[in-house]
Order: structure tokens, then sequence, then C-alpha cells
């Protein structure tokens, strides 16, 4: 039986809302969205295109477990794209850039597209100089903000999906914070152009985080710490483990490790890591890190060849807390849909009493 909108005050003009039929005993009743609906995808779910984790493997098992898998090539490398969409094989799946990398090799977009994405990401950077390209090879272009502003300028130039990301999400990112971000955009988005999906990101790791995210709005979430640690991804054994075991108090934005790789991000955008030695040692003093990088730039990069985590970066967002495993990323996938479906379909207790989310979206049993 198909999901039905309510007309009891509960839910509203911009999204269905959870059928007043009972749904007990049903296994899946996937969450269907103008996310999944757009892409053609089960569940409203992202891989975020990590240049250093979300490789063929991972994007493919993302995809074939419901959500759509984002190939991360960061910034970028010709070999390494042709390489990890084999790795994806027959799989539906996208890809990422970092948009100012990107605008110094702009052929590597080319290249990616020849394999027919189903979306291009483009994060960080002006990326109206590749619309019409991604636009004429028929894939989806997904533009992620840090700010309402940066979202009207992607509305405008034509992106079809806005993520919306806060600062609690690992890697490179602003100051805005999701809870705060996230509505403010769809406002904004739905005000200049109600087709364009927005999608949040920042701090969600769990079902709690998919289903807030929808009730803020959004149409779906993009992760990228949690499926870090997955079995699919290319982090390290050694990074996972840490990543298990890290809490987000131990996660801190900081430019230190860009600098030391001679990467030249605007200072704007730092990036949120694990500390560990070289953070500690470095992070409030980035002048002095500077001229130091003679020798602390090679030490840097014998110590990120050899995996040596008390100096090389692994970047993780503020959701470590919620990481307690490693698991196959369709296993990560099933699971945050489960717990989003069941905290949207519970009624929210309030002073002894019960009311209603405001805003969930359809739910469809699973078709037998």
């Amino acid at each position: 039986m198909e999901g039905r909108p309510r007309h009891d005050g509960i839910g509203d003009a911009h999204g269905a809302s959870i059928a007043n039929d009972e749904m007990e005993g049903t296994n899946s009743m996937p969450l269907r969205t103008k996310l999944t609906e757009k892409l053609g995808i089960s569940h409203p779910i992202l891989l975020a295109p990590m240049g250093t984790a979300s490789g063929g493997t991972l994007a493919k098992a993302v995809t074939e477990a419901g959500g759509l898998g984002i190939i991360g090539f960061g910034y970028g490398n010709q070999e390494r794209i042709d390489q990890e969409f084999r790795a994806a094989g027959n799989a539906r799946v996208g890809c990422g850039f970092i948009t100012w990398s990107l605008a110094r090799q702009p052929h590597l977009l080319a290249r990616a597209l020849d394999h027919k994405p189903a979306a291009v990401m483009l994060s960080f950077g002006d990326a109206r100089p590749f619309v019409a390209a991604i636009k004429d090879a028929g894939a989806a272009l997904i533009s992620q903000v840090q700010t309402v502003a940066q979202a009207m300028e992607a509305v405008d130039m034509g992106s079809d999906i806005v993520v919306a990301q806060g600062t609690e999400a690992g890697g490179h990112g602003a100051t805005r914070s999701t809870l705060a971000l996230v509505p403010a955009v769809v406002d904004a988005v739905r005000e200049r152009n109600d087709e364009i999906v927005v999608v949040a990101a920042g701090g969600i790791a769990d079902g709690r985080g998919l289903a807030a995210a929808l009730m803020l709005g959004a149409q779906g979430a993009l992760l990228g710490t949690r499926f870090l640690a997955s079995d699919e991804a290319l982090t390290s054994a050694a990074a996972k483990a840490k990543l298990v075991a890290a809490r987000g108090d131990d996660t801190i934005r900081t430019r230190v490790f860009d600098i030391v790789r001679n990467l030249d991000w605007l200072a704007v955008y730092t990036g949120r890591a694990l500390q560990n030695a070289f953070s500690r040692q470095w992070h409030g003093r980035e002048t002095e890190l500077e001229k130091s990088l003679p020798t602390e730039a090679p030490r840097y990069a014998r110590a990120a060849e050899g995996n040596d985590l008390d100096t090389s970066v692994v970047f993780a967002g503020e959701c470590v807390d919620l990481i307690r495993n490693v698991k196959p990323a369709a296993a990560i996938v099933a699971s945050i849909v489960h717990e989003a479906e069941t905290a949207l379909r519970s009624n929210l207790p309030l002073r002894g009493k019960r009311i209603s989310a405001p805003f969930v979206p359809a739910l469809h049993p699973k078709r037998r």
C-alpha cells in the first residue's frame, strides 16, 4: 500500500508524510523523497566523494545498497579516474571533484564524463565553467555549499541538487552548523526554485541523523565519515581503527595539514581531522609551520607514505562518537534506513504527551 499524505495538520505541501495506516510487521519501508525520484535510487543516501577513501568499490557498494555512490577524485588524476570507474564495474555511480583544483586540470572532467556518471559533484570553487559539459553529458549536477549565498549561486547556475554542508563534517568545510544551515538553505532554495533538491551533510552518521535532516526539510543526506569505517573504503585498517576509537572531541578544524602538503586552500575552508601529534604541535602556529616547510614537508611525506597516523592526517567529522565498528557499506545503508524509518514513524514525547512529527517523507512498503 502506498503511503498517503496526511491532512490532519501534520506534514506540509513540500513533502509527503507518513500514511495513516499501521505499518507493523513490515520489514522495509523505503523513504521516498525528491532526491530518490530525481536520481532513481531507493534510499535518500549519498556517499560523499572523499578523495582518499571513496573509490569505485565503495561507490558500487553504496549504489547496490540503494543509495548513490559517488567516487571522489579530489585533486585529480587521470589514471585514477579510469581505475576507480573500472572498480565500480557496471554500477550506476557518480563522481566528485574539488572545483578549484579541477579548474587547473579541466580535461579531467571530460575524462570522467566519458564514463557516463549519474551525477557530478563539485565543491569549493566556481563551478560555472563546468555546468554545460555536465548537463550535456546527461549527468545531474550536485553543488556542495557552506552558506545560503553560495546556495543561491548554485541554484542560479543550474544545479540539480544542492548539498548544504555544516561545519561538523569531516574534511574541508566552513563555519555554519548543519542544524541551522540546512533549513535556511531549504527555505531559500524553495523560494528561488522548488524543483531543486536540497541534501544535508555534516555530522550525520546514523538513522537519527538522516531523520533529522528530513525533518529540517532536506530530501536526503550525504555521508562521509561513517563510510570511512566501511569494509570497502580505501582508508587503511589503522585509520579505520582510529576512527572507531575516536570521539567528536578528538577532532579539530585546522589548516596545518594543508600547509604541510602545500595545498592552496582558501583560509576559510579548514579541514576537520582527528587530532594527532602533528596538529597538536602546529595548530595555532601556522606561520611558523610555513617557515619550517623545508624540513616539515619531507618529514610529513615520509610519515604519510608509512601510514604514521601520529603525523599524517585522518580527516573525520564530529560524528565519530556514533561509529562503533567497521562493517560493509550495505550494512551501514540498511541500518541507517531502518533507524530513520523507525524514528520517523514514532511519536515524539513532550511533557508527558505525545506529538506527531510535523514533516516526514513518504514511507512505502517494500514491493514483493
